[in-house]
């Protein structure tokens, strides 16, 4: 299947090029997943991405360390090792595929968030994204959330498509490292103005994002990403979950 087909090409790396060890398992692991039908939250995300860009959408996206990821999950990019060279495997599926762009952001939540939401609306036909490296971080660009994020729909009639990932949970890593805080999102809901999502599989992740350029229509999207589970063994999805909208 297609899907099939994209998985491979996310998950095989240039047999040309020597990469470090532990990328050439980490790749290995994710292929054995999905030759057996199966993707866990990370490839489920990658697989969101790699299918937009070849509908022909181009994807953006920028953050904290999101290249890698916050918790050394996504791999988005990976280094050859007697070059340091990057490869990115999402803008080597085909010829004819839309540009993917991912870029480790500077340590302002304010600055780059009020950029990517421009960004979104100069280009409603990007998926745009923006990953704070903590969900607690966007405190920091609490303005761009309030005077345009929620509410400028109600105030210019200006829909916005921009996506905001926000790891979130309890899980001992300090006060500042705690939680996203989801009420304070749906204190911010208000006549469909937003979209709050906590999704628990990798396969209503993919499907959140996905829908995000299927509709005619864009929304702010604002998903709490896990942090245990992204390596749950029991938070696997299946390749119809994908292909099946479940």
């Amino acid at each position: 299947s297609a899907l099939e087909e994209l998985a491979r090409k996310i998950t095989t790396l240039p047999t040309e090029h020597k990469f470090f060890n532990k990328t050439e398992r980490l790749f290995a692991e994710r292929r054995k997943l999905a030759e057996a039908g199966k993707v866990d939250w990370s490839m489920a995300e990658l697989m969101a991405f790699g299918a937009t860009l070849q509908d022909g959408n181009a994807v953006r996206f920028t953050g904290q360390d999101v290249e890698r990821g916050t918790f050394s999950q996504r791999h988005a990019v990976v280094r050859i090792e007697d070059s340091e060279e990057q490869y990115t495997p999402l803008s080597n599926l085909s010829t004819t595929q839309a540009p993917f762009h991912i870029y480790n952001s500077l340590l302002s939540e304010y600055a780059v968030l009020g950029f990517e939401y421009g960004y979104a609306m100069a280009a409603p036909h990007t998926l745009t994204v923006w990953e704070a490296q903590f969900g607690d971080f966007n405190n920091g660009a609490q303005i761009i959330i309030d005077q345009y994020i929620s509410s400028a729909e109600d105030k210019w009639n200006r829909m916005n498509g921009i996506v905001m990932l926000l790891p979130h949970g309890y899980e001992g890593q300090g006060a500042e490292h705690s939680s996203a805080r989801l009420e304070r999102f749906l204190n911010l809901c208000a006549e469909e103005n937003i979209q709050v999502v906590n999704c628990t599989t990798p396969a209503s992740y993919f499907h959140a994002l996905r829908r995000q350029l299927q509709r005619p229509f864009r929304k702010p999207l604002i998903v709490f990403t896990p942090k245990s589970l992204l390596r749950h063994p029991r938070v696997i999805s299946t390749l119809e979950d994908l292909s099946g909208g479940k």
